[in-house]
């Protein structure tokens, strides 16, 4: 690593650590809807009077109203959201490859697979439900790397059967991830959310105790826009943006060599600068990663890409 990036990586860290500390007393945006949650799924996990999981910073932004209740049998220290302004740019992917990297640097990873109506993590680790439980709430999957999994499609009897679900219920689901999931001791969660600003993140932003989020984008002209709607919407709910990654940022030609920018130009850089936050990587187009998805084995993908990234993390 050039000192330049590590003196970029260092002024990011800086800089969220800033943005941690600076907790503003503020209401949430909107109250919630009534939520729901799945039916078939515990629901009786003790209710913890006291918090086990989140950093204090974390916790402060969370208006107790609203929070969601800790499982006592659950320790999770940091919790990462991965948004995007908009559907396929590869979110669930970049998700995977983020827990991957921790998972191999020995921290101890989990992924809660937030994204209810089309739910793709346990596919491509290839874990399968029905995921089991005790009195005391629901086990979630073991990936073969390592990392715990829980998804909806670890709930239902047919994978393929479609959610058609109202936002108070899938919220309300969401929420349960968190309070009847038996996750165990944690390092970093991932929470891999729906595109958008919708009642997921909206929930996830206020009931559980984020350290901050990954925006995923794609080198296209709407980038600037679409960046701008996922930070805009942590600014207002007071979650720190920990930075950008850029996904389908290029293609490297097999015969010559060389870079090719299939979906244009990269822009990121310059969207970062304006808004004063860290690249964490930019990861190219690769059939071979398509392929060890689609096996459920795309924790052999090598990211080194995503270096960069880990060391901010790492520094929470």
């Amino acid at each position: 690593m050039t000192e330049e990036q590590q003196k970029k990586i260092d002024e990011a860290i800086e800089r969220l650590k800033a943005k941690q500390q600076s907790v503003e007393e503020e209401q949430p945006v909107n109250k919630p809807h009534e939520e729901q949650g799945v039916p078939g799924m515990g629901g009786s996990a003790p209710k913890a009077k006291e918090h086990h999981s989140g950093t204090e910073a974390a916790r402060s932004r969370i208006n107790e109203e609203f929070a969601a209740d800790d499982n006592p049998f659950s320790h999770i220290k940091h919790v990462i959201g991965v948004v995007s302004g908009k559907g396929g740019v590869g979110k669930s992917f970049v998700t995977a490859a983020m827990a991957n990297m921790m998972a191999k640097k020995g921290y101890r990873v989990a992924i809660m697979d937030a994204d209810i109506t089309g739910p793709s993590i346990p596919k491509m680790y290839d874990v399968h439900g029905p995921a089991m439980g005790n009195e005391n709430g629901t086990f979630p999957e073991t990936a073969r790397n390592g990392v715990e999994i829980m998804s909806i499609n670890l709930l239902l009897q047919d994978e393929e059967a479609p959610v058609i679900w109202r936002g108070p219920v899938i919220a309300g689901t969401v929420k349960q991830f968190w309070t009847d999931v038996l996750w165990g001791e944690i390092d970093y969660m991932f929470v891999d959310m729906p595109p958008g600003t919708g009642d997921v993140p909206l929930t996830v932003f206020q009931s559980l105790p984020i350290d901050g989020i990954v925006i995923v984008t794609s080198p296209q002209d709407l980038v600037k826009l679409i960046v701008k709607k996922a930070y805009n919407m942590a600014g207002m709910m007071n979650v720190p943006v920990i930075g950008l990654v850029e996904n389908y940022s290029y293609m490297t030609c097999p015969d010559c060599g060389k870079k090719l920018s299939v979906f244009g130009e990269s822009k990121v850089d310059e969207v970062a600068e304006e808004l004063e936050i860290p690249v964490l990587g930019k990861l190219p187009i690769n059939p071979e990663f398509a392929e060890k998805v689609d096996w459920g084995v795309c924790y052999e993908i090598d990211l080194p890409e995503l270096e960069e990234g880990a060391k901010i993390l790492e520094q929470l």
